[in-house]
């Protein structure tokens, strides 16, 4: 069963998961927008492999840090949090807060180079 919230009760969810990288770390976030979206888009679905049923919690766009030169910029880089998809997926208070963190830690990481194997050894997966 999803437990929801309040669109600025979950703001405040992913502004304390932020706020739980590292400041060395931080830094390089500056320039990363964190966008909470209510649902990813058809295209943001497909272009991870999803049909209309399955679930993506988050999305990182761009070109992480380890790809990047000044020969190739890339495009500029963006995280997306999908808040309907997170509540349908947390079943608590608990469960949620713990899905936000996850989902933004797990984002931030796509940002810093890491792929799916590192942040499920992590604990991010």
């Amino acid at each position: 069963m999803a437990y929801r919230v309040s669109n600025s009760q979950f703001a405040q969810l992913v502004e304390r998961a932020l706020s739980e990288v590292p400041a060395q770390f931080a830094a390089a976030l500056e320039e990363v927008p964190v966008e909470i979206r209510e649902r990813a888009t058809p295209q943001q679905r497909r272009k991870v492999g999803l049909g209309d049923r399955g679930l993506l919690l988050g999305l990182y766009q761009g070109a992480p840090l380890t790809h990047r030169s000044v020969e190739a910029p890339g495009i500029s880089p963006v995280i997306y949090i999908f808040q309907q998809d997170i509540e349908l997926a947390s079943n608590s208070e608990a469960d949620l807060v713990r899905r936000v963190r996850t989902t933004v830690l797990h984002e931030v990481g796509h940002h810093f180079g890491l792929g799916e194997e590192d942040l499920r050894r992590l604990g991010y997966g």
